[in-house]
């Protein structure tokens, strides 16, 4: 079954009321008939709030942020997947979480990113803990989601963890900096990952000036469904072109585990 997939390239708003940004945003995904809208990371806070903010600023899974969002979900019928900073009930500082909720307003899926990004002076670890585990397959009507967010996009292994899961879409909100080769190595990486697992691949990206601000959607066999710096992006998604491409380039009979290894 087809259905039509929204990206929402936001920025965090002048008057700080992000809520009101996911309202209009579904309400214009609604009214273009999208079954899906996804937000990039970030979207909670903005990035430049220290790391003690951040830990004071974090809310748990059942907090105010995200049962907003799930009434806005339910009230517009929409699956939202999103990012929140949440707390660390071990009481170290927040993992940054996606979520995907449906159109009914529960909660159908969650992962906490695992790798984080200490690079080109960035130290991610001071601000926030990395997950532990991968993203489960998120079962939805109309397709099968995987989650990563921005930097796990680097590790090809996340991907191939996530189609071999059985995910046939997958969705990389990111705040990916911008800066010499990071806008084509963003759209080059989301492409990779499409071909070489065979499946849908979208990358959400965070809409202010420090980041790349485009935004991306491929095919199973790498063609750009979507792209470009609107803040609101939409594509026609029909998971059943996954089992067409294995067909015709069957890889995933093909792989040979026994020898994908350090000796």
């Amino acid at each position: 079954m087809g259905f039509t997939l929204g990206l929402a390239q936001t920025a965090f708003p002048a008057d700080g009321n992000t809520l009101d940004q996911v309202r209009r945003c579904a309400k214009a995904a609604h009214k273009r008939g999208a079954a899906l809208l996804a937000f990039p990371e970030n979207l909670m806070y903005p990035h430049d709030l220290s790391a003690t903010e951040l830990k004071d600023l974090a809310e748990p899974l059942d907090g105010p942020f995200v049962d907003v969002v799930r009434r806005i979900a339910q009230q517009h019928g929409l699956w939202i997947a999103f990012t929140m900073s949440e707390t660390n009930a071990a009481g170290g500082q927040p993992f940054n979480t996606a979520i995907v909720v449906s159109d009914v307003g529960t909660i159908a899926g969650t992962y906490r990113k695992c790798h984080l990004y200490d690079a080109h002076n960035v130290r991610e670890s001071d601000r926030m803990s990395a997950g532990s585990k991968l993203c489960a397959p998120i079962r939805t009507p109309f397709c099968t989601l995987g989650l990563g967010i921005c930097y796990d996009l680097r590790f090809p292994e996340v991907a191939r963890h996530l189609a071999l899961a059985g995910c046939n879409v997958l969705l990389y909100p990111a705040a990916w900096h911008d800066g010499a080769n990071k806008a084509l190595h963003w759209k080059t990486l989301l492409r990779a990952r499409a071909i070489e697992n065979e499946c849908f691949v979208a990358g959400i990206c965070h809409g202010a000036e420090r980041y790349v601000g485009i935004s991306y959607a491929f095919d199973p066999l790498g063609n750009e469904l979507a792209g470009g710096r609107d803040e609101l992006l939409f594509c026609d998604i029909e998971p059943s072109e996954v089992a067409t491409a294995r067909e015709a380039m069957p890889i995933f009979d093909h792989r040979k585990p026994s020898v994908y290894t350090l000796s």
